[in-house]
């Protein structure tokens, strides 16, 4: 499998920084995971807890700087436009009842292929780094689906936090 994941946003100093800074934490995650099961433990089940605690710690930031409630409120505080830039984002729909966002690069994605792992290495880092996304959705109090991924070879990863 190819994964399809080339960025557009290349001549912007600030966004190669962010996604620079990015890849060197998911650089850490990987190699931590891959120490770990060397040693024996059970490295997706404590990287999951990690992440989704850091999730959770992330949304109740999120919350306290939100001014209002709802989703295109949240919407604000979770994409600022630099976020928006480093993964290429496409917000497609953000209303009352959800926000659903279409990423087009993944600079976690980058690091990882670039460290050499395989692709369900890829796939699996994806899915634990995707939990502080779910801890935030949880902090927040709305519900998170994960459709499409890069690291699974699609053109987009889809992301949609949404109304319980």
């Amino acid at each position: 499998m190819e994964l399809k994941n080339n960025a557009k946003i290349t001549d912007n100093e600030i966004i190669t920084g962010l996604r620079g800074a990015i890849e060197h934490r998911a650089t850490w995650m990987g190699m931590m995971m891959v120490e770990a099961e060397k040693e024996g433990h059970d490295a997706e089940s404590f990287t999951r807890k990690a992440i989704l605690n850091c999730g959770g710690f992330h949304g109740n930031n999120i919350i306290d700087k939100q001014v209002g409630e709802g989703i295109p409120q949240f919407e604000k505080v979770f994409l600022p436009e630099n976020t928006k830039k480093v993964f290429e984002m496409d917000v497609k729909t953000c209303d009352e009842d959800k926000l659903e966002v279409e990423f087009h690069y993944c600079p976690l994605v980058s690091a990882w292929v670039k460290q050499g792992y395989s692709e369900e290495q890829i796939k699996l880092m994806c899915d634990c780094a995707m939990d502080g996304d779910r801890g935030i959705a949880k902090a927040c109090g709305y519900e998170f689906s994960l459709g499409k991924t890069i690291a699974a070879g699609d053109d987009v990863c889809e992301v949609k936090f949404s109304k319980k």
